[in-house]
């Protein structure tokens, strides 16, 4: 149902259905065929009647300032919702069509509104066979084993992502169903794939044993199920044994020099690469006491493999994180670190996607040099069509160099790659900010709003919303969102803002700023 702040807005079922399609993936495209399956499951109709529903939902949405531009079209790729909305759930089955949902449209970004549920969203299926790689069962009867099946898992998804005929979901994503009983149709509507991989290991003194099966997540049917046994000193050969089973099922094109290119593994310690996988267990640290323990695990896997580039990338990565957050005294040699850890990174990695993202985006963060950084994420992504990461830093690579529309394609490739990512609320704030840089400042308070749903204390979305209200001409609206800036930024000024953002262009910053000062900002 469609409600007015407190008043229900008659809508026929099938607009209904178009506006739940296109709020549940709220700045993002939806393409024509999936929203006639939204609206007319299974039927087959003509385009004009999906367009006569789009005609009715703007004619209502128009009743709202600025209303009739909620639903951008995007020629030959769909329609895109921009508009502020919250998502309350009701009583099931309630309303005409069941859908058991009230949208309310709101004339402001709701920080504190609750993400939605993660069964309502939907993705299109890609035009290529796609795949997600769930965690596998740790079988051992050994808790200290978990990070072995994670680390068997993690080489799988690297080995697939590198086939350029597959989509294939990120490890952020994958993950989150970690310990979780999952139904495999959700699972693929979730994540939007036709095919999920699951199984188990059991490690036992020198021998491993790993069953797989692989699921058609449409249907839920088997498609096969297989064990593998070897020697634990083989283990690597065993992954390589799995994925290329896993690509002869469901792509059996694929050419062989491909899977070679599928075989190349960035470290043959087993050990350095167990402490790898704690390491990126979880990229994105909250407090210093994570970073400190995250970053000791990366230390340990370069001291087991001194070339281990990954390693590299990732230790720079955090000490990164730590600089800009201020968990340490000596924000100055945090940044040297890091550097000295990128540089080592791009050069033994040179064929290590991982490794070369982490350190383009270092050293376009930390000694400002947006080329070399631009061209190790542009190398990442050859390397690497599937990594998510990539893409993500490729797009911010992008905001800085002053290409938007650049940054929009390629932050919603890395969105829709890992759509269930912890760092999802960082692309919604590249998508945030790529909006306001090229002035469509609706569209950039939507994205604000999807980023402080997550967390209402991330303030860099707050800094877009107050400068879009503001140059929007929402003066009010700008100064009601500056106050809640200030609470948390207290030591942001107008004039210090340049010192605390990344190496924007100068025209962009002082747009930013022009936007601040307007909202009230003091110097």
């Amino acid at each position: 149902m469609l409600f007015r702040r407190e008043e229900p807005v008659a809508l026929g079922k099938r607009a209904v259905a178009v506006l739940r399609a296109l709020v549940e993936r709220q700045g993002v495209v939806v393409s024509k065929q999936a929203l006639i399956d939204a609206a007319w499951p299974n039927l087959v109709v003509e385009d004009s009647n999906l367009v006569v529903q789009i005609a009715s939902l703007r004619r209502v949405l128009g009743e709202e300032s600025g209303g009739e531009r909620w639903i951008e079209t995007l020629p030959r790729r769909g329609y895109r919702f921009v508009g502020p909305a919250e998502i309350g759930i009701g009583d099931q089955g309630s309303g005409e069509q069941g859908i058991g949902e009230q949208g309310r449209i709101s004339d402001a970004p709701r920080a504190a509104e609750p993400p939605l549920a993660a069964d309502a969203t939907t993705l299109t299926l890609p035009a290529q066979p796609s795949i997600a790689v769930l965690p596998f069962q740790n079988m051992s009867g050994d808790p200290e084993q978990e990070h072995f099946a994670d680390g068997m898992v993690e080489e799988l998804i690297t080995a697939l992502s590198r086939f350029r005929s597959l989509f294939v979901i990120a490890r952020n994503s994958s993950f989150t169903y970690k310990g979780r009983s999952v139904d495999i149709k959700q699972v693929g509507r979730e994540l939007g794939v036709r095919y999920v991989l699951e199984g188990s290991v059991r490690r036992s003194a020198d021998r491993v044993r790993t069953t797989a099966q692989l699921i058609d997540a449409l249907s839920g049917a088997h498609l096969w199920a297989e064990r593998f046994d070897g020697a634990l000193e083989d283990v690597l050969d065993l992954q390589d044994r799995i994925a290329a089973r896993v690509v002869g099922e469901i792509e059996p094109r694929l050419a062989q020099v491909e899977l070679e290119r599928g075989r190349r593994k960035s470290t043959a310690n087993l050990g350095a690469y167990d402490y790898y996988v704690r390491a990126v267990a979880n990229c994105y640290p909250t407090t210093k006491e994570q970073s400190d323990e995250l970053l000791a695990l990366a230390y340990e896997a370069i001291e087991l493999d001194p070339a281990f580039a990954s390693a590299y990338g990732i230790a720079a990565w955090y000490h990164t994180r730590r600089a800009v957050n201020q968990w340490t005294a000596d924000g100055a040699q945090e940044r040297a670190s890091a550097l000295q850890l990128a540089r080592q990174a791009a050069e033994l990695g040179k064929e290590d996607a991982f490794a070369l993202a982490w350190a383009g985006y270092v050293f376009a963060f930390v000694s400002r040099d947006v080329e070399r950084g631009a061209a190790l994420a542009e190398r990442a992504i050859e390397l690497n069509p599937n990594l998510a990461l990539a893409w993500g830093i490729s797009g911010w690579m992008a905001l800085v160099l002053g290409q938007p529309e650049v940054a929009i394609d390629r932050t919603a490739r890395a969105m829709r790659l890992s759509p269930l990512d912890p760092f999802m609320r960082g692309w919604q704030n590249s998508m945030a900010i790529a909006h306001f840089l090229a002035s469509r400042y609706d569209e950039a308070l939507a994205w604000t709003a999807q980023a402080l749903r997550s967390d209402a204390d991330f303030a860099t979305p707050w800094r877009i919303a107050v400068a879009s209200h503001a140059l929007a001409g929402r003066i009010e609206e700008a100064k009601s969102a500056c106050a809640r800036l200030r609470q948390l930024e207290p030591q942001l000024r107008a004039g210090n803002f340049r010192d605390l953002m990344g190496p924007l262009r100068p025209a962009d910053l002082a747009k930013w700023e022009e936007g601040l000062r307007i909202a009230g900002l003091p110097e």
